[in-house]
């Protein structure tokens, strides 16, 4: 009995941790737009480390924290490059295909001479 009761519990708990961690996600605003996971970030920077602080004074831990680096990246900027990177290789997917023809057509001919 308990051997099929075990994998109904694993897998209640695997789906009990990935429900909890998109119910997370969506609500700290990762899922959101850009600017929502702007906030969440900044959030997130300004509450983990007097957090990780509360853990190591209750575990009696002393150990120095590294600073947190200065990170100068808007996801915003990162999401628009990457849609017009995007953007401008399907604008050019057809010329380059062309062109690319063009060259295998030209080396298919230099080697049957």
């Amino acid at each position: 009995m308990a051997a099929k009761i075990l994998p109904v519990v694993k897998l209640a708990t695997k789906v009990t941790i990935a429900g909890g961690a998109l119910y997370v996600a969506y609500d700290s605003g990762l899922l959101g737009s850009s600017e929502q996971g702007s906030d969440a970030l900044g959030k997130a920077k300004a509450a983990v480390p007097p957090a990780i602080e509360e853990w190591m004074k209750y575990f009696g831990l002393q150990a120095q924290l590294p600073t947190m680096p200065k990170i100068e990246f808007s996801p915003v900027q990162g999401w628009n490059s990457g849609v017009r990177w995007t953007i401008s290789s399907l604008s050019e997917a057809p010329t380059k295909a062309n062109e690319y023809t063009n060259q295998g057509l030209q080396y298919i001919k230099d080697l049957v001479k």
